[in-house]
């Protein structure tokens, strides 16, 4: 069953399923802020496909449960993926209120091949270091880091849970 859903100003519509038919409105639990966490050691074919620079779209929780996607740069740091963000986006501020992120990296020649990771994104820097870690990722994807001097960024640490790779001999 789907309903109808309206705009602020009464027009335009769009078809919906109702918010309780789909998976991900089922109430979760998200850790507690103060836990401690680990990441999943990589296995080495992933992390040789995730160390090189390519473009990744997260997936995040709106206040509504609904999934928000969106492409960012990342850095393979240890086990774990950096990513970074002018403050005040709409997923800095889901990743404050639910930590749960997955990632999907798709290989740029060959798109049915790529790379999932599903974890927990705690806040890592703000301020100058979150400005430095966009200008390394800036140099890493062969961009004018000094494009990012001045802003007002937030890096989060992504701890790896789990890993997936999809099309490798395609």
């Amino acid at each position: 069953m789907a309903f109808l859903r309206r705009n602020a100003h009464g027009v335009g519509a769009r078809w919906r399923a109702p918010p309780e038919a789909l998976g991900y409105h089922r109430p979760m639990e998200p850790a507690h802020p103060s836990a401690t966490l680990t990441s999943t050691p990589l296995p080495d074919p992933i992390r040789t496909f995730l160390a090189e620079p390519r473009i990744a779209t997260i997936s995040t929780i709106n206040p509504d449960g609904s999934p928000h996607q969106a492409v960012v740069w990342y850095g393979l740091e240890g086990d774990d993926l950096l990513i970074n963000s002018r403050r005040g986006r709409r997923w800095p501020r889901n990743l404050d209120r639910d930590a749960r992120i997955s990632v999907a990296v798709p290989e740029g020649e060959r798109p049915y091949h790529w790379v999932g990771v599903k974890g927990r994104a705690e806040p890592l820097h703000d301020g100058d270091a979150a400005v430095a870690d966009i200008q390394a990722l800036a140099r890493r994807y062969g961009k004018d880091p000094a494009k990012y001097a001045g802003q007002e960024r937030v890096s989060y640490r992504i701890v790896v849970a789990s890993t997936f790779e999809y099309g490798a001999d395609e």
